[in-house]
């Protein structure tokens, strides 16, 4: 992001302002909200929201005046408002594919099934789309990167959410011709596979979150989705399913000792291989690359720069302010051309269906942060090989068509997907471009 602030600040002398269109104003898009006012050369154009009154509140804590926001469900009245210089509100979110000002739309929702078709309508409207529902990313992410460079626009993960953020790590290191071992972040919830809504509840209204969101935190979802996406834009994949998760120190103390436990087990690691995404307990709230290098002289460099002995190295960022950041993909996009966080030709990990609970045949069943599975990881290899069902095709007119016990991977043959979603739909053509054999009905 290096000289942004005068590019952004040369847009804004220059009147050439950009402006965005979200989708979502719940504690993300509110947040989003408040820190792209308060920036120079871009502005939150048009908020969507189910409730209207969340996007009135989001424009009120960003100190939007009441005379300056405008609201509607119109297209025509949407594209005269914008002109106006207005903020618009909106129930409408397929107005932010469509308005004619907005350049780049974002996803704040978490919702994989809205995702697809907010991402889909505004690349086929040549508008450029940040993907912050990396829940949809991962089920369908190398199909929208396609659709984008069809379109000759661009489609990309956030800055701020853990994936976008290591990224840039992965990219620093590898520009220095570093050997990347290990990518991954860390986890400040500790892990809870039972966790459901209900027993989250208090919690959740304690920090003003969804209890849904919470759940999928606590019960490791959000983490392998996280990682899966590290791995289908670098090639890395995990080292077992789901991770190994290993505890550290907090902070700088269990960064040194990650230079110890991501080697290899026959030098005293935890690791069958490197190349691998990994997650950690301990060191949260951050993320990291763990290198090395064949040159002696750097190894020596290295350690003279307190990096330690060797033979590994943790490059580690001790934050990642998700929401925050996502304006700054967003000015990076429309005014370098450069993505942030995209998928390889094809998926590279999967994040695969677990069950919380034991599961009893024509029993429906839920997806993210609900009380029934949560999310693992497996490399596609595994997953298209053993049938294992992706996460993110769950819905809650998913139907069990076997019994299953608790902790069990869930497969195709004993899960009935709802295939009436556009996000199946898609999932669909994804796997036929790649000729994968995933055995979708």
């Amino acid at each position: 992001m290096l000289n942004m602030d005068k590019k952004l600040a040369q847009r804004e002398a220059e009147g050439k302002i950009i402006r965005t269109g979200l989708v979502g104003a719940g504690q993300m898009g509110r947040g989003m909200v408040s820190q792209m006012v308060g920036m120079k050369g871009i502005m939150p154009a048009i908020v969507a929201d189910i409730k209207i009154d969340n996007v009135i509140n989001a424009f009120h804590y960003a100190g939007i005046k009441d005379e300056d926001i405008a609201k509607t469900n119109s297209l025509e009245e949407a594209n005269k408002f914008m002109e106006m210089g207005k903020y618009v509100a909106t129930e409408n979110a397929d107005l932010i594919s469509s308005a004619n000002l907005v350049e780049c739309a974002i996803d704040v929702t978490g919702v994989p099934e809205i995702g697809v078709r907010i991402a889909t309508d505004a690349l086929n409207n040549h508008k450029h789309v940040v993907m912050m529902d990396v829940e949809t990313d991962v089920v369908i992410g190398p199909w929208l990167k396609k659709l984008g460079d069809k379109n000759g626009v661009i489609y990309t993960g956030s800055a701020g959410d853990e994936p976008g953020a290591v990224m840039e790590i992965y990219c620093f290191a590898k520009a220095m011709g570093m050997q990347v071992r290990v990518m991954g972040k860390g986890k400040n919830n500790k892990l809870d596979y039972a966790c459901n809504p209900d027993t989250v509840l208090e919690e959740a209204t304690r920090r003003k979150m969804s209890p849904r969101m919470l759940c999928a935190f606590k019960d490791g979802t959000k983490t392998m989705v996280e990682m899966t996406a590290m791995s289908n834009a670098t090639g890395l994949i995990p080292d077992v399913i789901g991770g190994h998760g290993p505890v550290t120190k907090p902070g700088t103390e269990g960064i040194k000792e990650l230079n110890t436990i991501f080697r290899l087990k026959e030098d005293g690691g935890i690791l069958n291989k490197h190349g691998v995404v990994e997650y950690v307990n301990g060191i949260a709230p951050g993320v990291f690359v763990t290198v090395a290098t064949d040159n002696q002289e750097i190894a020596y460099q290295m350690q003279y720069h307190s990096m330690g002995p060797g033979p590994l190295w943790t490059l580690y960022r001790p934050y990642h302010l998700c929401n925050l950041e996502t304006p700054l993909t967003v000015a990076k996009l429309v005014i370098d051309h450069e993505p942030t966080i995209i998928p390889l030709d094809g998926p590279v990990s999967e994040c695969i269906t677990v069950a919380k609970v034991d599961l009893k045949a024509g029993q429906t069943i839920d997806g993210i942060g609900g009380y029934t599975t949560y999310g693992s990881i497996a490399t596609a290899e595994e997953t298209y090989k053993k049938g294992y069902v992706v996460y993110g095709l769950v819905n809650k007119k998913a139907k069990m068509l076997r019994d299953v016990k608790k902790g069990q991977l869930l497969t195709l043959e004993d899960v009935e997907l709802d295939t009436t979603t556009q996000l199946y739909k898609t999932r669909k053509e994804q796997d036929a471009m790649y000729n994968n054999g995933y055995a979708l009905k």
